[in-house]
């Protein structure tokens, strides 16, 4: 079947459903588009599920899956997260977290970037270390891991390092990228590329009980203003400290959040300050950057 044979034929489906969810109403319709039958639109008419959720959306035709974005995000900030891409570089504690709530928010394509494999340390906080995916390369595991969540959701999986020499190809097309690595000098790297690049960036890290968000625009002293422009040492907090299995959780969260906010202008971003979150004795403070 041709292109545009695909196209008439999902436009014809897709009408007939909008004419019997327009009896529901508008704002939460009782009627919805399951998974299942997503899945067999797409295969009866040879596309993927993202056009046939795009196609939908944009026709109003409520998906049961998103249901509870909806009075968030509304339909036209659901269409925007399925168009959209995202690079998160680091697979791990932060990264495997956020990658979970980008796919279950409907984000249409990530990129995930890490060149490390799982290790038995990381079965206390990383959502793709199970002790069956010990020694897989953390990239492919999060990929097969969204496969499982949202079919909508394609994943580009790189098992490389990030460094100043890749970067800007890695990254290329992403409109946000997600700082979820664990070491200054990666950071300061992936920072310099994205405001090379003109892209925002998420920063993320954590530390024992506490962790720290903030989200820098291009042009933005943002990491360096925290770090200075060549950090030291090495890594933070985080070698005293450790990293409890709430603590990822807790800051991915806020990532997450600050990528949906990007991408479908709704709120008020953390950006020129940073919010540092402290578990132990459950205080938030929000510290203001130049």
């Amino acid at each position: 079947m041709s292109n545009a044979d695909q196209d008439a034929a999902l436009s014809l489906v897709l009408d007939r459903l909008a004419e019997a969810q327009e009896r529901d109403g508008d704002d939460m319709p009782v009627s919805a588009l399951t998974v299942e039958e997503t899945r067999c639109i797409a295969a009866d008419i040879g596309c993927s599920v993202r056009q046939v959720e795009m196609a939908a959306l944009v026709r109003h035709i409520f998906l049961e899956r998103y249901r509870r974005n909806l009075g968030t995000v509304g339909w036209d900030g659901q269409v925007q997260l399925l168009q959209s891409t995202v690079a998160v570089v680091g697979a791990g504690g932060l990264g495997g977290w956020v990658i979970e709530v980008l796919a279950r928010m409907g984000v249409g394509r990530l990129i995930v970037i890490d060149g490390d494999r799982f290790e038995e340390n990381n079965l206390n906080r990383q959502i793709g270390c199970t002790e069956e995916t010990l020694g897989q390369l953390k990239a492919d595991c999060l990929r097969e891991r969204v496969s499982l969540i949202n079919g909508a959701v394609d994943v580009e999986a790189i098992a490389v390092w990030l460094t100043a020499e890749n970067a800007t190809d890695l990254l290329h097309g992403a409109q946000v990228v997600i700082d979820a690595l664990d070491t200054l000098p990666a950071r300061m790297i992936l920072f310099r590329a994205a405001r090379t690049m003109g892209v925002p960036m998420v920063h993320g890290a954590i530390g024992g009980y506490t962790g720290q968000v903030m989200t820098i625009l291009p042009g933005d002293s943002g990491l360096e203003a925290l770090y200075g422009s060549v950090p030291r040492p090495e890594r933070g907090v985080e070698v005293e400290q450790g990293n409890p299995s709430a603590t990822p959780m807790m800051v991915s969260a806020w990532q997450a959040q600050e990528v949906v906010k990007l991408l479908t202008g709704q709120g008020e971003l953390l950006r020129n300050r940073m919010l540092l979150m402290d578990a132990r004795f459950g205080q938030v403070t929000e510290v203001r950057l130049g």
